[in-house]
């Protein structure tokens, strides 16, 4: 247990944060995830949703809530596959 004021204060800044990530992160995964669903399922939202979806990784990557590299990495999966089954004629 935290003896001094600043350790005190860590642990309540830590809590706060380790929220809000948890938010950012729940936020960013739920939207790749309706845009994958849009997109496997051939629906005419697909870019809209795929546009949204990128838009949560930036947030979460420019807050640091995960790594810009692995948002890199889902948006670039993400259009990939729009492109393919843009190309596949769905």
């Amino acid at each position: 247990m935290a003896n001094t004021k600043s350790a005190k204060k860590r642990i309540r800044q830590n809590s706060r944060r380790r929220l809000r990530n948890a938010r950012v992160r729940t936020r960013a995964r739920s939207s790749v995830r309706s845009a994958r669903r849009a997109v496997d399922s051939g629906q005419a939202t697909s870019p809209e949703a795929v546009h949204a979806a990128i838009q949560e990784l930036d947030r979460a990557a420019s807050s640091g809530v995960i790594h810009p590299n692995n948002a890199a990495r889902r948006k670039s999966r993400l259009q990939r596959s729009l492109s393919k089954s843009k190309a596949g004629g769905r």
